[in-house]
């Protein structure tokens, strides 16, 4: 299962790129820390799925999102994101991303989400 990040966090880009080498069947793909760079590889590269951080340093996720989902509904959506406020939940649902983890307390949520699908052979 092929994984893209988009995290204009170092720290953040690199504890993610270290949980998914550990994770068996998963790969990430590539990554990118801004929205528009994030929309132009995330439909080159056609992921199974998209980490999808709010606050970018260029936009946010909420763009990537708005401009992806019509263009590839097949690509998978989840946020990790530390806005986690009820709104942000709801307008990520809105958009249609498949699931909202915090990053300071569902972390490893994300980990375990990942590795079952790859496990499954999820789409």
């Amino acid at each position: 299962m092929q994984v893209f990040l988009v995290e204009d966090s170092v720290a953040v880009r690199e504890r993610v790129a270290a949980m998914l080498e550990s994770t068996p069947n998963v790969e990430l793909l590539g990554h990118a820390a801004d929205a528009d760079g994030a929309i132009r590889d995330i439909l080159a590269g056609s992921p199974d799925v998209v980490l999808l951080d709010i606050s970018l340093a260029d936009g946010s996720g909420f763009d990537v999102l708005r401009a992806v989902r019509p263009q590839a509904p097949q690509i998978d959506f989840y946020v990790l994101s530390n806005v986690s406020s009820y709104p942000y939940r709801q307008l990520a649902g809105t958009l249609g991303a498949r699931g909202f983890f915090d990053k300071s307390t569902e972390f490893e949520r994300v980990r375990e989400l990942l590795a079952a699908r790859a496990g499954a052979g999820a789409p």
